[in-house]
């Protein structure tokens, strides 16, 4: 919040603020905010119920008189948000693929909701490496919803989702499985396409990876609390998480080189700006105004490192030992063109733990 009033105020004092269209919206429903106030809503973030997945989405822009209030009812999605910028500009997509969404220019912009064609929407939580049919899905229309495929819900009478009526309404629980299965074949073949991060390209010579972006399995370590732990993988069938000796890293960076040649990679337990020894703890955090405990309260669990080995589609490249005071451990490889799996570990008590960080820069 602090931040929104942050950027808003620049735009006042740069002189743009009324030629500017300032939108605020979120990437999903409420978390433990939902204990306050959820509207009635059923369900938080990452549910397929409208508490997961329905948001506020604003619209600021003074010079197109988008400055005082105006409720618009019709449903919309994230999907809409490009073609709409792309219509308000007067601007032609660079790509000749086609939008799953659709303009809302004359919705925003008219003087009502009429003349708008009812129309299918799908959104899901996955949060798993291959996707799953009918995964916490939602197909929606204007009145319905349509939850894992099998739960029907009519919002105007029921928004608070409490009440299936599929078996009333067979017909159209069929049209909206259709819509959906038409949808999924679409992006099935899309699945194993894997979305790579590009080393060595122009417009970036210097590439930060994380440990976020891993492909594996297991949950990679998404937030800061994960970091701080020291989120690694175990045997399925090991005791205790908190054990070094039997990790084994799984994941992954899919990397595409492409400019062949020599690159330095600096491998590093901790994000660059904390500055802090890949062996050493880190002190925990500030808490958050208004939040209950933020990730960044939890203290920097210290690995014991002793080495750490650079790995490239299976292969260890090169390893190197871990002193005391090592804020990074410095590789330089030369990498051919490409795509490729970048794994750098850290030997930690016999086991191993993916390097949370790694910067890669071309030569």
């Amino acid at each position: 919040d602090d931040n929104v009033g942050r950027l808003r105020a620049l735009l006042e004092d740069l002189g743009i603020a009324d030629n500017t269209l300032f939108i605020f919206t979120t990437d999903n429903g409420t978390a433990t905010g939902r204990s306050i106030f959820n509207a009635g809503m059923r369900g938080g973030k990452g549910s397929e119920y409208e508490g997961g997945h329905r948001v506020p989405l604003f619209l600021h822009w003074p010079a197109k008189k988008l400055n005082t209030e105006k409720r618009i009812s019709t449903l919309c999605h994230a999907v809409d948000i490009v073609p709409t910028l792309l219509d308000m500009v007067s601007a032609e997509p660079t790509t000749k693929m086609p939008f799953d969404g659709q303009s809302l220019k004359r919705i925003i912009f008219g003087n009502g909701n009429t003349n708008w064609k009812d129309r299918f929407l799908v959104t899901d939580s996955q949060r798993v490496r291959d996707p799953i049919k009918w995964r916490k899905s939602s197909v929606m229309s204007q009145e319905w919803r349509l939850i894992n495929g099998t739960e029907l819900y009519h919002m105007p009478s029921d928004p608070g989702q409490n009440h299936d009526v599929a078996s009333q309404h067979p017909m159209r629980v069929k049209n909206m499985r259709a819509f959906y299965q038409a949808w999924w074949n679409e992006l099935e073949p899309t699945f194993s396409q894997t979305t790579e991060i590009y080393l060595g390209h122009s417009a970036a010579n210097q590439v930060l990876l994380t440990g976020h972006d891993w492909i594996q399995e297991t949950l990679p370590p998404w937030n800061q609390a994960h970091i701080r732990n020291a989120h690694h993988d175990v045997p399925k069938n090991a005791k205790k998480r908190d054990s070094f000796n039997t990790a084994k890293h799984q994941g992954h960076w899919a990397v595409k080189v492409i400019e062949p040649g020599h690159y330095r990679i600096e491998v590093l337990r901790w994000p660059p700006e904390a500055t802090h020894p890949i062996r050493s703890s880190l002190p925990p955090g500030t808490n958050v105004p208004g939040s209950s405990k933020a990730f960044r309260t939890n203290p920097g669990r210290s690995i014991p490192a002793a080495k750490a080995t650079l790995r490239l589609n299976g292969q260890n490249l090169a390893t190197k030992p871990v002193a005391e005071t090592d804020k990074a451990v410095v590789f330089e490889e030369t990498l051919p063109v490409g795509s490729h799996k970048l794994s750098p570990v850290f030997h930690v008590n016999g086991g191993e733990i993916g390097a949370y960080y790694t910067i890669v820069t071309k030569l």
